[in-house]
């Protein structure tokens, strides 16, 4: 595969920004409201937390992450690709290292204020992340390995882990903590949702005159087939061709205005899709 510097350097741009800004987070609410996050940056936390509580040892963040990531890092580079594992091995390490660099600083004391804008700043930066074909380490790396690998939708292994990081941090360090901590990981996820389409899909029901420019299209975009089936308009009872397929919603982004473009009379019907069954492409991380 050709090396292309400028998005080698676009993509280390991000992953560093990505990096500073789970840094700040971290440093401005999840410390300052004892929230805890999801995955290995949760785990990280709490295992700082006990030790200061119960040993009176301050730990850095940097070696427990490093050590928490070492397993799913070895599943990225065996299973995912080696350049998205490397911008990721970037990230953690780039995180770890502004984490223990940058003050905490508080910037309010309003709990509720502390879990959404600091979800919000969470999926940002995880949100950037993935943008560029990286991750912030931890659990993502499973995630991926799990539903590209193997097909099995991580999210209820991921929740569970989740949710028992939170019953430890409840005991340990209080309910509320732990509950503000719920709002802050649901924020997360929907910013995610909102800026990260790549996982999500979309049915495109497409009635045209040209049903073979835009099969073509749809293949040369997203790299997905599309099927034609027969429909007659109820009006003028005219045989008229309906392209259906299934893309990333991601993808829909740049098909929808092609399109338009290739057939302006075309009637573009887009539907957020759940599930999909069968031989989905994804694209190579690499």
């Amino acid at each position: 595969m050709r090396l292309d510097p400028k998005r080698g350097l676009l993509r280390l741009t991000v992953v560093l920004t990505a990096a500073f800004l789970m840094s700040l987070n971290i440093q401005t609410f999840v410390n300052t409201g004892g929230l805890i996050p999801g995955g290995v940056m949760g785990a990280t936390i709490i295992l700082q937390r006990i030790s200061l509580k119960f040993l009176g040892i301050t730990i850095p963040y940097t070696p427990i992450n490093i050590i928490l990531n070492a397993i799913p890092v070895y599943i990225g580079f065996r299973y995912i690709g080696k350049k998205f594992t490397f911008y990721s091995m970037i990230m953690v390490l780039a995180n770890g290292f502004f984490v223990d660099l940058i003050p905490m600083h508080v910037i309010t004391h309003d709990f509720l204020l502390i879990a959404v804008f600091g979800g919000i700043l969470n999926g940002i930066a995880i949100s950037l992340c993935l943008m560029v074909d990286a991750t912030s380490g931890g659990t993502d790396f499973i995630s991926i390995f799990l539903s590209q690998r193997k097909g099995i939708d991580a999210f209820p292994i991921i929740l569970l882990g989740n949710s028992i990081m939170l019953i430890i941090a409840g005991f340990l360090f209080g309910w509320d903590k732990a509950l503000y901590s719920m709002i802050f990981q649901y924020v997360t996820t929907q910013v995610l949702h909102l800026m990260y389409r790549t996982y999500q899909q979309q049915t495109l029901f497409i009635i045209t005159d040209k049903p073979a420019e835009i099969c073509d299209l749809i293949y040369r975009i997203s790299n997905h087939g599309a099927t034609l089936m027969h429909g007659e308009g109820s009006f003028e009872h005219h045989n008229r061709l309906v392209v259906y397929s299934v893309v990333s919603a991601a993808d829909t982004r740049k098909l929808i205005p092609a399109i338009e473009e290739v057939d302006p009379d075309a009637f573009i019907n887009s539907m957020r899709t759940d599930e999909v069954k069968g031989n989905f492409y994804l694209r190579p991380r690499d």
